[in-house]
């Protein structure tokens, strides 16, 4: 067998997210203002749950936990698409990537367990209130969010040394806007075979156990809320777990949306645009769907900005 003579890739082009130069510039302050904005959002809620006593519970540490991975996600994928939208070759190089993927993959990762802890918890809250203050102690809500960083640090680190062993010595054009693992490798000229199968055994415990784990929590949940007597009841009950469920349901149907359909109905452009739902509108919007739709936080956040007092 003759030895290969091709060149191993040190950078890669990103195809980009539009492909209409003229729009460039005013995509990117349209960007770079959401962005300043799910960081800034994100960053005041951590801000609100640390400073304000009323707010050190369980529930209110698991949305701190939620807003940090927001910004490790958020953070990850958007200055360097930021920067590329002001250039007219969007590069990235090797270890770039690799680093991307790796932050990209934890938070990912680590949010699908988070949900899934975070739903346990409103389980534990209405469904077994008397046994709440021993179920969710301090000691066991702090193993629980160890125990969901491990997760998304391991399924990470998995993937990405995974990806340090393949050999890219073809194109090096990547058909996305960030370095996410199908698209790179495409780009592979070694057998993937090893980094698919890693992928399906965590689209089996990661995604589906965890959504069905979720699915079952608020099974419970439902189910416990329709035996409350009194409306006012129904309602208080269903108002501690209304927005971690609307989280959920904005989460899980990009997840669905973009790995549960039909091959014949993949497209590009369209797993773009899931893609900046999930690296940018999510993260931009859960601090407001936590704020907007609860007054101890609204509280917090007051005390945090006087001016938002009147």
């Amino acid at each position: 067998m003759e030895p290969s003579n091709h060149t191993r890739v040190t950078n890669f082009i990103m195809q980009g997210l539009f492909d209409h130069p003229q729009h460039q510039r005013l995509i990117f302050g349209l960007f770079l203002c959401l962005y300043m904005t799910a960081v800034m959002g994100n960053s005041l809620i951590i801000e609100a749950i640390i400073l304000h006593p009323p707010l050190h519970t369980p529930m209110y540490f698991f949305i701190a936990s939620l807003a940090l991975v927001d910004i490790l996600c958020t953070s990850s994928v958007l200055p360097k698409m930021l920067e590329n939208l002001l250039q007219e070759k969007k590069t990235i190089s090797f270890d770039g990537c690799m680093a991307q993927l790796f932050a990209f993959t934890l938070s990912s990762g680590t949010e699908l367990v988070l949900l899934t802890a975070m739903s346990y918890d409103r389980y534990v809250a209405i469904c077994h209130p008397l046994h709440y203050v021993n179920l969710m102690s301090k000691e066991i809500c702090i193993s629980l969010a160890a125990g969901v960083w491990a997760v998304g640090a391991i399924n990470s680190l998995v993937h990405t040394l995974l990806m340090l062993r393949l050999d890219f010595c073809g194109s090096n054009i990547i058909q996305h806007f960030f370095c996410e693992i199908p698209p790179m490798l495409a780009l592979s000229c070694s057998s993937t075979y090893l980094n698919e199968i890693m992928i399906f055994m965590a689209d089996i415990f990661l995604a589906m156990g965890n959504f069905l784990l979720t699915t079952v929590s608020y099974s419970f949940i439902i189910i416990t809320i329709l035996k409350i007597q009194s409306s006012k009841g129904k309602k208080r009950a269903f108002s501690t777990c209304s927005s971690h469920l609307l989280v959920v349901s904005m989460y899980y149907s990009t997840i669905i949306y973009t790995y549960i359909r039909p091959t014949s109905s993949y497209s590009l452009d369209k797993d773009k645009m899931v893609a900046i739902m999930y690296t940018l509108v999510t993260p931009t919007l859960n601090p407001l769907i936590y704020s907007l739709r609860n007054n101890e936080v609204k509280v917090a956040i007051r005390k945090i900005l006087p001016f938002t007092t009147k």
